[in-house]
């Protein structure tokens, strides 16, 4: 990529991958709503000059996004040397990782029809199995990693919409804050896990067992205690700290997890007070309570 054509125009590289069946479509034509040039199945190879040539025929900063699979062979070994180029030459990258679990890919499959792309002698358990691995680092390294597996299509398309609006707004990382239940299962697409089941339990009063973090009384007696305070004072000296770096290794989002047993009381209450925090600090902050209106088991 030349230099000159750097200089013409930045662009927003949005890269939508992840597994086979998991709503990369959907996505694409989500950014093409959005404003974003869209283009599916690129190979890597030229990547570097088609952004390069957007860059160049368009003034200021424009937007583009790529949907990239296992269809294109050299695609993930090639990637991080790709982001790198166009990461050097000025643009923007922000990789988003959709991933399922492998039940729902199967039925997806099995309602569709369709064939997988790494389906050539395989069997769909395998297929799946076979593409997971090979797309691993990829998943590591992404920016954002969203489980489709319980999103509708409308949901998908508010959690994309909330990561290209927020883009535009906000030059550090975005902050999603998860509450979630331990008993329903941790979070997949976390950076960061915080466990505060060990803070007093307000399913334990019998008044305030029905209701929610959300709800005044619950979220009194979650935030009043000193052990709880003393947490969240630490916790934010600890997103102080680290946001601006991972802003200087250029992530654009950043996933914490915030768990208690069911999901419904303490996580949610100190997800709700720390988003309220990194508000006041001019951070942008995506909230979401995952298992707030499941039933206990």
């Amino acid at each position: 990529m030349t230099s000159a054509s750097a200089a013409s125009g930045q662009v927003d590289v949005a890269v939508i991958t992840g597994m086979s069946g998991s709503g990369r479509s959907t996505a694409i034509h989500v950014l093409e709503d959005l404003g974003y040039y869209c283009i599916d199945n690129l190979p890597s190879a030229l990547v570097e000059q088609f952004v390069a040539l957007f860059a160049g025929s368009h003034a200021g900063r424009s937007k583009v996004g790529l949907g990239m699979d296992v269809r294109d062979d050299g695609y993930v070994d090639a990637w991080p040397s790709v982001r790198k180029a166009l990461e050097k030459a000025g643009h923007r990258v922000t990789v988003v990782f959709l991933d399922s679990a492998d039940e729902t890919l199967i039925r997806r499959y099995s309602e569709t029809r369709r064939v997988h792309p790494l389906g050539a002698g395989r069997d769909l358990h395998d297929a799946i199995r076979a593409e997971r691995e090979l797309l691993r680092p990829l998943e590591r390294a992404a920016d954002v990693v969203i489980d489709t597996s319980e999103l509708s299509v409308h949901e998908l398309k508010r959690r994309l919409r909330s990561f290209a609006e927020d883009s535009d707004a906000y030059t550090g990382p975005n902050v999603t804050l998860k509450s979630f239940g331990f008993k329903f299962g941790s979070l997949v697409d976390a950076h960061l896990v915080f466990d505060v089941r060990f803070l007093p339990n307000p399913y334990f009063v019998a008044e305030l067992r029905a209701l929610t973090g959300l709800d005044a009384s619950v979220s009194g007696y979650v935030l009043e205690n000193e052990l709880t305070r003393a947490f969240i004072d630490r916790l934010m000296d600890f997103l102080d700290f680290v946001l601006p770096h991972y802003a200087e290794e250029g992530r654009a989002y950043l996933t914490v997890g915030i768990g208690c047993t069911g999901g419904k009381h303490r996580s949610v209450a100190i997800v709700e007070e720390c988003a309220r925090r990194l508000r006041q600090h001019g951070a942008a902050v995506i909230v979401r309570h995952r298992d707030i209106s499941k039933e206990s088991i």
